[in-house]
C-alpha cells in the first residue's frame, strides 16, 4: 500500500462527522474516534481487554496519534525513532511513527498495570492534506472510499478470516461465518512490543466520501448495504446517523462507530 506524493496537488474542502454507539448488547463502549478537519486527521479505534482496558487502549491510541501529528505538523526536522521510509511521503512517515508510538505507549501501560495487561486496540487513521490521502489500518477497523469510480475497501483486515481467504482464494467465505476463530485478530496496537503497520497513499480528485468504521459496523452491515447508504447522499451527519441506525436495526451486538469524511474541490 505504499505510494508517493502527487504532483499538482489541489486543495480540498473537507467536512466530517462521526457517531459511536455501544450497540444492542454491550453495556460499555470501547470504541473511540477523532476528527479534525483543520489538521486533516481522522481516526477510529476499537479497544479490547478486560476491566475497561479496551476503552483505555483505544483512547491512548487516539490521543497518541493526535498529539504526535499535531506536534510534528510541518516540522521536517524530526528525529524518527523507527527510521524514515523514503518510499513514503512525509505524512506517511508521520502516520507510521504515530501508530508505532501508540503501540509502545499502550504496551508499556499494560506492562506497568496488571489490570491493563494484554490490552490492545485496532486503529484506522487517515490524513488528508492538499489532494493527498495517507492512511493505515491495524486490526479490523476499516477505511472505505466512495468515489465516481466506485466503492472500495482501502485497508486490509488483520484477521484469521482474512488470512484464510488470502491463502485459499477459492474458499467459500460463508463457511467461515460460524468458525470459532472468525473473530481472532492477527495484529493489533499495543498487545505486543512491536506491531506491523502498512501505509497507503493515493490522490483525491474531489467528490469522494471516506468512511472509517469499527467492525461493529462492517460486521453487521455488508459492503453493498454500506455503499447504498453512502450513495444515498446527504450531509456527513445524516449519512453517519443512517449507518448507525441501520446497524442497530440489525441488532448490532458490538460497539458501532462510523466516521464520515467528505472531500470536495475548493472553489
Amino acid at each position: 500500500m505504499a505510494g508517493a506524493p502527487i504532483a499538482g496537488a489541489h486543495t480540498l474542502m473537507i467536512t466530517a462527522f462521526g457517531v459511536t454507539h455501544p450497540g444492542r448488547v454491550r453495556p460499555s463502549n470501547e470504541d473511540a474516534l477523532h476528527w479534525d478537519t483543520r489538521a486533516g486527521l481522522f481516526a477510529v479505534a476499537d479497544g479490547m481487554g478486560g476491566h475497561q482496558a479496551g476503552e483505555v487502549a483505544s483512547q491512548l491510541a487516539i490521543e497518541t496519534l493526535r498529539s504526535f501529528l499535531a506536534s510534528t505538523h510541518g516540522d521536517r526536522d524530526l528525529t524518527w525513532p523507527y527510521g524514515f521510509n523514503p518510499e513514503l511521503s512525509f505524512n506517511g512517515n508521520r502516520l507510521l511513527t504515530a501508530v508505532k508510538l501508540a503501540n509502545r505507549r499502550i504496551y508499556q501501560a499494560g506492562e506497568e498495570q496488571q489490570s491493563y495487561a494484554g490490552m490492545g486496540t485496532t486503529i484506522v487513521a487517515a490524513i488528508v492534506e492538499g489532494s493527498q490521502l495517507t492512511f493505515c489500518g491495524v486490526g479490523d477497523s476499516r477505511l472505505y472510499l466512495l468515489a465516481a469510480s466506485g466503492f472500495a475497501q482501502l485497508t486490509h483486515d488483520d484477521s484469521w478470516v482474512a488470512t484464510v481467504l488470502a491463502q485459499e482464494p477459492g474458499v467459500d467465505e460463508s463457511t467461515l461465518t460460524h468458525h470459532p476463530m472468525r473473530h481472532v485478530l492477527t495484529n493489533v496496537v499495543g498487545a505486543r512490543d512491536e506491531t506491523e503497520v502498512e501505509i497507503g497513499e493515493c490522490a483525491l480528485r474531489g467528490g469522494e466520501t471516506l468512511l472509517l468504521c469499527s467492525d461493529g459496523l462492517h460486521g453487521t452491515l455488508d459492503d453493498l448495504t454500506i455503499e447504498l447508504i453512502l450513495a444515498g447522499g446527504g450531509t456527513v451527519e445524516e449519512m453517519s446517523e443512517r449507518l448507525i441506525v441501520a446497524a442497530l436495526d440489525r441488532n448490532a451486538n458490538d460497539n458501532v462507530t462510523a466516521l464520515l469524511v467528505h472531500c470536495e474541490k475548493d472553489s
